[in-house]
């Protein structure tokens, strides 16, 4: 366990959590929303500090994350908690769990873990990363030192200022869009978009950033809906990639599937205004592709085996336009 970053006391030996918009308020031995922060003795301590729940060796595309260095594997580290509580999430036997088994993984054990297999860095997901704040900021200044790079895959429900200390040492970014209402932030995840929304502007000064938006039948799946979205983004950039991903039952969400048809169709609607869309979770290969957004030609081609990549100094083969993808 170690000393939380962000947070200040209060009176009656209380604690303030100031890392996400919660702000959760705890007293002695009290837990924060995430359950991984902890009032002990007027001290807020990250007791989930180095504690992995999952390791894996992942292609980046996994992420999912379309637009930095395709081809290649990351090091994937999880922990246990979340500031979020999503009726559909994909995650909830370590995010939602608090006897989920970890085990410790200090930061210089994740360099050398990272090298041994040539990776190109560290990816920091599966439960929510922003919880897991100070093993984060330890670890990607370590991992930055050794010239790899950071990802988070994340909610983005964090405070402008930790967001801000973090930043000079995040690379990459997907971001959660979970929809594009408050009413479903609050309803359906106990948290707010407000927030969120702010977390994509500001990571997208500094890193690369992609966007995930998993379409789920009836709560976040409206034209209006999905059209308001991503004419949001593309005010933002319009080379932001959006990821429209296709739910199935989860956790205590029990609807039908979603429709190819509703993610072909909000696929149409956002590439409108945004240059880059791509569906998840389906299979039509086609849908993971990049296209030239000036000419149509095949960029980079994705399937179960292997990545190719057609560009030529970051920019079309065929017209020359510049592609923003990392590689």
């Amino acid at each position: 366990m170690k000393e939380a970053l962000w947070y200040k006391n209060l009176e009656q030996k209380q604690v303030e959590c100031n890392l996400c918009p919660h702000n959760c308020i705890l007293t002695h031995m009290q837990e924060g929303t995430c359950g991984a922060r902890v009032n002990q003795n007027s001290k807020l301590i990250a007791k989930n500090y180095g504690k992995v729940s999952a390791t894996a060796i992942d292609p980046i595309e996994k992420k999912p994350l379309f637009h930095f260095y395709p081809g290649t594997d990351i090091l994937s580290l999880g922990t246990v908690g979340c500031n979020l509580s999503c009726k559909f999430c994909q995650n909830h036997h370590i995010a939602h769990n608090n006897k989920a088994q970890t085990e410790s993984l200090n930061s210089e054990e994740v360099i050398k873990l990272a090298d041994k297999h040539n990776l190109i860095g560290v990816a920091y997901t599966y439960s929510e990363p922003i919880i897991w704040f100070e093993y984060i900021l330890d670890t990607a200044k370590l991992v930055q030192g050794a010239g790899m790079k950071n990802v988070l895959v994340t909610n983005g429900l964090i405070n402008p200022e930790p967001l801000k200390e973090l930043l000079p040492y995040i690379d990459g970014f997907n971001i959660d869009l979970k929809a594009f209402t408050d009413d479903f932030y609050q309803e359906v995840c106990q948290g707010y978009i407000a927030p969120v929304k702010e977390t994509i502007k500001l990571a997208n000064k500094s890193s690369l950033v992609e966007v995930t938006t998993l379409l789920i039948p009836g709560l976040n799946d409206s034209e209006e809906e999905i059209k308001e979205l991503t004419e949001w983004l593309a005010e933002i950039d319009p080379n932001i990639p959006l990821h429209f991903s296709r739910y199935f039952p989860k956790y205590k969400l029990k609807r039908e599937p979603t429709p190819v048809e509703t993610l072909i169709q909000a696929k149409e609607i956002a590439e409108e205004r945004l240059n880059f869309v791509y569906l998840g979770n389906i299979q039509q290969q086609k849908y993971r592709n990049t296209y030239c957004h000036e000419c149509n030609k095949l960029i980079v081609e994705r399937n179960f085996q292997a990545v190719q990549l057609h560009l030529k100094n970051g920019l079309c083969p065929e017209c020359d336009t510049e592609i923003n993808i990392i590689t």
